[in-house]
């Protein structure tokens, strides 16, 4: 048994052949995750004492982050008793994951590729979940996908998803050719540590790639229901896709003031809007980044080229919060 030591000296044990992640998460003490597979990079933390790497690999580290002793807490264990540069998120402790089942309440196609789903939970039994976070949809055989909640708690306690197509996909088959009305499926959640911080920053800027836009729009209703969470601050939406029927949603968001701005990567002749990519797009707005915190949501590749470009042009590292999407079948 090793004795793990956070950088608020919060501690706990880890037990031979179990994740730091999980370790953590056994204990009660919640640390930064999101995929839980090793490749989006959100658990990387220093550490100080020896480790071992039992689950996934850590390709997702640079040269330069292993060098300087960085791992993924999802797929390393202890050998040894570790301290790790990073804390835990209080903010998360009375968030408790559980599986539970529902119904599809309703559904609807958003794009040609992308379907809202509608899941109604027992009434008795309601999901306590933070905007931005995740769930893990149960479906026929046990097949497992993670899918953003897209709103934030309704008094109905009813969940919205946004999902997207994928070719050949196991689930995306049934949410598109099979899907019924009160279907019963499970969930497992909530999951993920994608919420808003109290931080400083003047500017709050949200970045996001296709459904990536799914978790911002749960926090933006929380910013439409506690407005004083950005009193005096600057609110910047982001929402990057290939072609204009990607840019299936614009925020209602009543007198909470934001900038929305949806960025094209492929657009037609008609497009009249910003082309590229987001983050380039935000860099070519001149938002005061050393003055920004930054949420943002989409595929790996965008999560990752962002936080490298962002943190270079003046963003400090631990103002960059992200949940990438990976890819499953």
């Amino acid at each position: 048994m090793s004795i793990v030591t956070l950088s608020n000296e919060k501690k706990f044990s880890c037990e031979p052949g179990v994740t730091l992640l999980d370790s953590a998460k056994k204990h009660g003490v919640v640390l930064e995750y999101s995929c839980r597979s090793g490749r989006c990079g959100v658990c990387r933390a220093q550490v100080v004492g020896r480790t071992e790497v039992i689950h996934h690999d850590e390709s997702v580290l640079s040269a330069e982050e292993v060098a300087s002793g960085y791992i993924l807490t999802c797929c390393r264990t202890a050998l040894s008793d570790v301290r790790l540069s990073i804390e835990d998120l209080g903010q998360f402790a009375n968030i408790k994951s559980k599986t539970l089942p529902c119904r599809v309440d309703s559904f609807k196609m958003l794009a040609d590729d992308v379907v809202e789903v509608i899941l109604r939970l027992p009434p008795k039994d309601p999901l306590h979940y933070l905007p931005g976070q995740y769930v893990d949809v149960i479906g026929k055989n046990g097949v497992r996908r993670s899918y953003s909640i897209a709103n934030a708690p309704r008094q109905d306690g009813r969940l919205e998803l946004q999902i997207r197509q994928v070719e050949g996909g196991v689930m995306s088959e049934y949410w598109f050719e099979e899907i019924a009305n009160n279907d019963l499926l499970r969930l497992e959640g909530p999951q993920g540590t994608f919420a808003l911080r109290s931080t400083s920053p003047t500017n709050f800027v949200f970045l996001a790639t296709g459904t990536g836009i799914a978790p911002v729009k749960a926090i933006l209703e929380q910013l439409k229901a506690a407005p004083e969470l950005v009193a005096g601050k600057k609110v910047w939406v982001y929402w990057g896709g290939r072609h204009a029927q990607d840019i299936y949603w614009a925020p209602e968001l009543g007198s909470l003031a934001i900038t929305f701005v949806p960025v094209l990567s492929r657009p037609g002749s008609d497009w009249k809007g910003r082309t590229g990519y987001v983050q380039d797009v935000l860099w070519q707005d001149g938002v005061d980044l050393a003055d920004a915190v930054v949420y943002a949501c989409g595929s790996e590749f965008m999560i990752h080229s962002a936080k490298e470009k962002l943190v270079t042009l003046g963003l400090p590292h631990k103002n960059f919060y992200s949940d990438a999407f990976v890819s499953s079948n």
